[in-house]
């Protein structure tokens, strides 16, 4: 091979270098851009687990708007349903339980308490952190790993409903936050917003409009953190 045959394949294969360089650069650019933009557009999915306070109040759709485009929020909220396996309607034997989990969700927010204050089922309160630990761990065992919130639901101002604000303040509440340091998961005090304010009940267990908006902003504040 002469010096110029030699000169004119070290140019093509030069060219052939850069060109093959230059397309692995882009894949690489392509590929990065293309996997941020998918980890960007991402949902996250939010289950919103409780009784009659979460599946009537809309808290979960409020919530969702409040979040934007890269949430999807689900009511999964059962009215009269209870933490206690032992009441007449445990949140555990209910259909919503096993739609939960088919959602699989990034974030469970859990706000029961309220009807295992009812007195026929607050005999049975020494069972409560046992059963609330056994809800908890069934959502930790999804594939998705969801991060689970605990709420300390709202203060009750009317027996007449059923519920007792005694049963609730003395017992319930305080086993719920033994389950949140039990197992190491953050507590929203929906109760502590709420206290003292009368007003923003509707009947006296569940939420006016203004309750609503200042539980779901509780919850909003504690997750978009």
């Amino acid at each position: 091979m002469g010096i110029e045959e030699k000169k004119t394949t070290d140019r093509k294969f030069s060219v052939i270098l850069i060109v093959v360089l230059a397309s692995l650069v882009f894949i690489a650019l392509y590929s990065g851009i293309n996997r941020n933009s998918n980890d960007l557009s991402r949902v996250i999915r939010v289950a919103c687990v409780g009784d009659s306070i979460t599946e009537g109040s809309g808290y979960p759709r409020d919530l969702n708007m409040m979040l934007g485009a890269n949430y999807t929020v689900r009511n999964f909220g059962v009215g009269e349903s209870t933490v206690l396996l032992d009441s007449d309607k445990p949140y555990m034997n209910q259909t919503a339980f096993q739609r939960v989990k088919i959602f699989l969700p990034d974030i469970v927010v859990i706000m029961l308490g309220t009807n295992d204050a009812i007195p026929n089922y607050y005999e049975y309160i020494d069972n409560f952190v046992d059963d609330y630990i056994t809800l908890v761990q069934s959502f930790q065992s999804l594939d998705s790993n969801p991060k689970i919130w605990l709420v300390l639901p709202p203060p009750i101002y009317d027996d007449i409903l059923g519920p007792d604000s005694a049963n609730l303040v003395e017992g319930v509440l305080p086993r719920i936050e033994q389950v949140a340091n039990d197992l190491n998961l953050p507590l929203i005090n929906v109760f502590e917003a709420l206290d003292g304010h009368p007003e923003y009940s509707e009947d006296g267990v569940h939420l006016n409009k203004q309750g609503v908006s200042l539980m779901v902003t509780e919850i909003y504040i504690a997750i978009n953190s």
